[in-house]
């Protein structure tokens, strides 16, 4: 019975030594225990794969942007070590992906470390932790690391969005501006993840009138890569003006938006400057002054002269040059500036305004040069005053010998012959002597004009000199028309000078005294002198 209790108590101790020194007896702990301590002390069987570090200092991150934290593992088995997957598990403070795996590459030998490098992306602030898991070809078959740190941020950025694409700027601001002149600007995006982000869609939400549109062919961005979108921004509606541009990837987030505002204050209208401003590429005609004053008490013919000069970098053409009215004894001298010439930048040329008043009083007009370039036209106000009329019949006229060919009106018969040409300048205008004359009296072969000059009678077929010029005269049933080479002025004559119209407007009145109207005179004959 003794050697009986003996036995069975030697086996009793055999047994408690071997608890004593199995590994077994210390991996176990309390229940209150954390799970995963075996895990991260490294005991993974008995010798394998393992973290150098089990817990890795990831550090601080910054919302919005990325750190690179690296994870070792030693291999403690006798054996070489192949690795496979690896899985990260990240806090929703932040997003975790893998850089780079050197243990992939290949078996890792007995005591061998490689490393893993983890990209982190610090997306709202507070504490962050990534569990990583790593499969391998050892007997536990798995290896863990957990990294942890804090995601840190301002008041600012608490409230952003933080996307896997980066925009430069944030916030697309173009600004006051005053004119309808559309304004460009350029937003970058940058893959801030590790990996390749394809570009599905870019877009622009705003209201029909805010006036934004894009340009870009953004794609694909690869690690780092970045590409650029331009937006135009037409004003069309006075005020405030937003949108937002929104870009549609294959990125974690899925999507990446920039705000777009402006604010468009249009200028009040004023009235257009006399010469505007110069614009690249086109010609700009200016004048050396900028209104033609004849002044007070005009009492003879008087002419000013200006000087059209491009200061533009780029020829400017003369289409034309005109008055804005005609009977009041203005004249553009057809020498110096004249419609088809062209003028190079720094040209000029001479234009020469006359006057020979044929009323008292006051003249207001304006020469009109149209061009092709800047605006298209330049107005030169002429304003004077003159004392009395004005004759241009008592000056010197010139007499030569020359053919004289006339642009005939239909029904003419066309001539050409040896004429004597009577003319005062070559310079001036022949239709601008004529301002001022009016038709009197009028009969199918003579007419009485009236003008500067005083009354005269013109015979149909015959020459007469007038302003120093020399006219074919022709009666029409319209009026009296003058002829000097190309130069044709037709006179009207006004109906109601005529004595017909005065005797029939008298005897409207009359009526006999038993209410019949009484027989009107006959007309009578405009007067005529042989």
């Amino acid at each position: 019975m003794f050697s009986s209790f003996s036995r069975r108590l030697g086996m009793a101790l055999s047994v408690l030594l071997l608890l004593c020194h199995s590994p077994v007896a210390f991996a176990q702990g309390s229940a209150f225990d954390d799970p995963s301590a075996n895990i991260r002390t490294g005991a993974t069987g008995g010798g394998d794969l393992v973290p150098t570090s089990p817990i890795v200092d990831g550090g601080t991150v910054s919302i919005g942007s990325t750190t690179q934290v690296v994870v070792l593992f030693r291999n403690d088995s006798g054996q070489p070590v192949t690795t496979g997957a690896i899985q990260i598990y990240p806090a929703s403070t932040v997003s975790a992906t893998v850089a780079l795996n050197q243990c992939a590459q290949e078996p890792l030998p007995p005591g061998g470390v490689c490393a893993i490098s983890v990209s982190v992306k610090g997306l709202s602030q507070g504490d962050w932790r990534a569990e990583l898991i790593m499969r391998h070809s050892g007997r536990a078959r798995l290896a863990t690391a957990t990294i942890n740190g804090k995601v840190e941020g301002n008041a600012e950025a608490e409230d952003n969005f933080v996307s896997d694409i980066e925009a430069i700027p944030a916030e697309l601001k173009f600004g006051t501006i005053k004119s309808s002149q559309s304004v460009v600007k350029g937003i970058v995006l940058r893959n801030t993840t590790s990996e390749a982000l394809d570009i599905r869609a870019v877009y622009i939400e705003a209201a029909e009138q805010a006036g934004y549109s894009l340009k870009t062919d953004c794609e694909r961005l690869e690690l780092g890569q970045a590409c650029i979108v331009t937006v135009t921004w037409s004003p069309v509606l006075a005020g405030d003006s937003s949108g937002v541009l929104l870009i549609e990837h294959s990125g974690p987030t899925s999507v990446a938006s920039i705000p777009l505002q402006g604010v468009f204050e249009p200028e009040e209208t004023e009235k257009a400057d006399l010469f505007p401003k110069a614009v690249p590429g086109k010609g700009l005609l200016v004048a050396s002054q900028d209104i033609v004053d004849f002044g007070q008490g005009i009492g003879t013919t008087s002419a000013i002269t200006v000087s059209l000069v491009n200061v533009g970098d780029a020829a400017v053409h003369i289409k034309g040059i005109q008055l804005a009215s005609a009977d009041n004894g203005l004249s553009i001298a057809k020498s110096g500036c004249a419609p088809d010439m062209v003028l190079e930048p720094v040209d000029a040329c001479p234009l020469t305004i006359a006057w020979s008043p044929v009323r008292q009083g006051s003249v207001i007009d304006d020469v009109q040069i149209a061009h092709d370039g800047a605006r298209g036209v330049l107005v030169l106000p002429v304003r004077g005053s003159a004392t009395g009329i004005i004759s241009q019949d008592s000056k010197a006229v010139r007499l030569g010998t020359g053919d004289q060919t006339a642009t005939l009106m239909p029904g003419d018969k066309e001539s050409t012959h040896d004429v004597s040409i009577v003319q005062r300048d070559n310079s001036v205008d022949p239709a601008s002597v004529l301002d001022g004359f009016v038709v009197t009296s009028h009969s199918p072969s003579r007419a009485i004009i009236t003008g500067p000059g005083g009354s005269r009678i013109v015979f149909g077929g015959q020459e007469v000199v007038i302003g120093g010029f020399l006219w074919n005269v022709s009666i029409r049933p319209s009026g009296v028309e003058f002829q000097n080479g190309r130069d044709k002025v037709l006179l009207l004559f006004d109906r109601s000078l005529s004595s017909v119209n005065r005797v029939t407007g008298q005897s409207g009145g009359n009526s006999g005294e038993n209410g019949a109207s009484a027989p009107a005179p006959a007309p009578a004959a405009a007067p005529a002198t042989n």
